[in-house]
């Protein structure tokens, strides 16, 4: 029989739904049932997509004798942390300092009243490796709690009043300037190994989507050469390795140096964040270089997302999983993007195929297993025919597809859409920006209500029970700033203002400092507040990115005081943790280059009010805002913006101290370098 979470609607809590185990969603109600019993609770969190997550379930939560002694001795908690950020990022912080390191999946006991007294990440059924099992890890946890249970309540009161304790330097009083971004760039350079184009000195590499964002933004605004050219060897390294899906676009979640000299073997699974900093951050480098590599691995990550992950609501889901089976019977890790020798001749032939297999250094002896090869891109050499690529990707599409997590998550969703319009604007795809448009409606259809209040998740067009984050909050508004600057449909600013007015009244707190909880949300045993990158944008620095840009376009003081509030706590991690706090590095270079505001006034049908409209898109002044129409219309920023002799013009201001309205693309340009 189905257990209660047959009735949620994450894809993640629905594949544990036939366990044998009795597992409870997050609720009062599981809390209440573990009063009741007098027994601890085990709280189990992970995502769809997540691996070892599969793997944990398959080898324990499904096996009937380990889910009888769950049953027995613990209330069964399961969520997925992809719903519930606030729950994942509290006892996720408490695992950290207990052991020096997190993941997923995660398993935390807890006392009924929540607090955590003992935690682990993936547990194998059998003791390995120095690893105790997970029957092992249930037996000694239920025998403490039965004949020591004063020793971990003890325990239990300390990691939490630990966490209470904790206080967060945010750096109040103070705005991140020069010498501020100059030590992060310092710090970076540190890090970065110009012979491999990778960052950080680890086997396993993540894409640091924000930190190339600020690379790029510090180049624009300074000149630097260094980040220029460190931008563009850490986008080159990832999009020729196996990082990238070489056949179909897109960016998996991570790759890894198995062992030395070893060819890096990505985790492929796909999430729509990843795929949505790194589309925008490629157009921005392209943007910059006009390099065609920029160029082409934005606009295929764009179709990528178009093609695999936008649902038939017109949103986009939240990640493919990095198994499938492998034509054999066998459900593996990458076995839809892997190719053999004798594959790639099958598909395209034994000239093509011999060509290709040279091409993305695919061997008979294979880079990942079983004689598979990753592909990768060493170089653009002239020898891959015309249209082998998608040829190996209908021969692809026969294959088994990946699982997909169809679930709409507010906040990625909001990444997207600033990615796909700013893409379909720059290279002329208007069906790019028409997708951006279609996805911004179903946030406004699907996820808020009247109040203007966000839903975290939805699926197949239901509305899930979740209340939205800051970064919910922050991201879908940076993304209707996007859309708006891209589409001159002022309505869009409209709701982003509608948004950025919650986080002020409900998100934010004393001297700068931002909660990734409402005031109004539910008491967990601490209010979790982040301003560090993870593999998204921090909800805070996402936050005041955001009311900077809408400050930008209103004129409004009270949001940009917010911004520059917020982003005091950049003044205070930017030097000394560069690589975490990059969305807040690049906003504080858009505050420090005012951000400039652009009102190109003139009417749609003159050519030259497009014409200066895309000028202004392409420039790359850091975190610059643009609004386009008629004069006094939809935009504040274009209240009192005449026409010039009866044509178009442009005007470039700075927190609204403006220059001379300039009426050719030449001129809009140089006013914007």
């Amino acid at each position: 029989m189905p257990n209660r979470l047959a009735h949620e609607t994450s894809p993640y809590l629905l594949q544990h739904a036939d366990n044998p185990v009795d597992w409870w969603p997050w609720s009062p109600e599981a809390f209440a049932e573990a009063r009741e019993r007098g027994v601890p609770v085990l709280l189990s969190v992970g995502y769809s997509s997540c691996h070892w997550c599969h793997v944990l379930a398959h080898e324990s939560f499904e096996d009937e004798a380990t889910a009888a002694f769950m049953n027995e001795h613990f209330v069964n908690v399961k969520v997925d942390r992809e719903e519930r950020p606030d729950v994942d990022a509290v006892y996720m912080e408490a695992v950290q300092a207990a052991t020096g390191q997190g993941g997923w999946p995660m398993s935390v006991f807890m006392t009924p009243a929540g607090e955590p007294f003992y935690f682990g990440t993936y547990f194998p059924p059998e003791p390995r490796h120095g690893m105790p099992s997970f029957r092992q890890v249930l037996e000694g946890v239920q025998g403490a709690w039965a004949n020591r249970r004063d020793e971990v309540a003890d325990v239990a009161q300390k990691i939490t009043r630990d966490l209470a304790a904790r206080e967060l330097d945010h750096g109040a009083g103070g705005l991140p300037g020069e010498e501020e971004l100059a030590q992060a760039l310092l710090g970076i350079t540190r890090e970065y190994d110009p012979a491999t184009g990778w960052l950080g000195s680890g086997d396993t590499k993540f894409p640091p989507g924000m930190v190339i964002e600020f690379l790029l933004r510090h180049h624009a605004r300074t000149g630097s050469e260094a980040a220029l050219e460190m931008a563009e060897g850490m986008c080159e390294a990832m999009a020729r390795s196996s990082l990238y899906d070489q056949v179909g676009g897109g960016f998996h979640r991570y790759v890894l140096r198995p062992r030395p000299q070893a060819t890096l073997v990505p985790h492929f699974e796909k999430m729509l964040y990843d795929n949505a900093l790194l589309c925008r951050v490629y157009a921005h480098l392209w943007r910059i270089t006009g390099s065609d590599l920029a160029r082409r691995v934005a606009l295929e990550t764009a179709d990528f997302m178009v093609r695999e992950l936008r649902t038939n609501e017109g949103g986009y889901a939240s990640a493919l999983d990095a198994d499938s089976d492998d034509g054999a019977g066998h459900h593996v890790e990458g076995a839809f993007y892997v190719w053999t020798p004798a594959q790639l001749v099958e598909a395209l032939g034994e000239r093509d195929g011999e060509a290709a297999a040279r091409h993305f250094g695919v061997t008979e002896e294979g880079t990942f297993e079983e004689g598979a090869s990753v592909l990768q891109l060493p170089s653009d050499g002239g020898e891959l025919g015309a249209g082998v690529r998608d040829r190996l990707l209908a021969a692809r599409e026969l294959r088994e597809r990946p699982g997909r997590d169809d679930k709409l998550v507010a906040a990625w969703n909001g990444l997207a859409i600033a990615a796909l319009a700013e893409v379909g604007a720059l290279f002329d795809r208007p069906d790019l920006v028409e997708r951006a448009t279609e996805a911004a409606d179903v946030l406004v259809r699907i996820h808020m209500d009247g109040h203007a209040r966000l839903a975290r998740t939805s699926k197949d067009g239901q509305v899930g029970a979740n209340s939205g984050v800051l970064e919910d909050y922050a991201d879908v508004a940076e993304g209707f700033l996007a859309l708006a600057g891209v589409t001159g449909e002022g309505v869009w600013l409209e709701f982003a203002g509608f948004l950025l007015d919650i986080v002020l009244d409900q998100f934010a707190g004393e001297a700068g400092v931002l909660y990734d909880t409402a005031h109004d949300a539910e008491k967990l045993i601490r209010r979790p507040q982040d301003p560090t990158d993870n593999a998204t944008p921090s909800g805070w620095t996402a936050a005041a990115s955001a009311l900077l840009s809408y400050a930008a376009h209103t004129g409004s003081s009270a949001h940009r005081e917010a911004a520059e509030g917020a982003l005091g706590v950049v003044r205070a991690l930017g030097p000394r943790a560069p690589r975490f706090i990059g969305w807040g590095l690049a906003a504080a270079e858009a505050l420090l280059d005012g951000p400039r505001e652009v009102a190109v006034v003139g009417a749609p049908t003159d050519p030259l009010t497009g014409a200066l409209h895309r000028t202004a898109l392409l420039a790359s002044a850091p975190g610059a805002v643009v609004a386009v129409g008629a004069p006094g219309d939809e935009f504040p920023l274009l209240v009192g913006r005449p026409l010039v002799g009866g044509g178009a013009a442009a005007y470039v201001c700075r927190r609204f101290r403006c220059d001379a309205p300039v009426t050719t693309p030449d001129a809009l340009a140089e006013s914007l370098t």
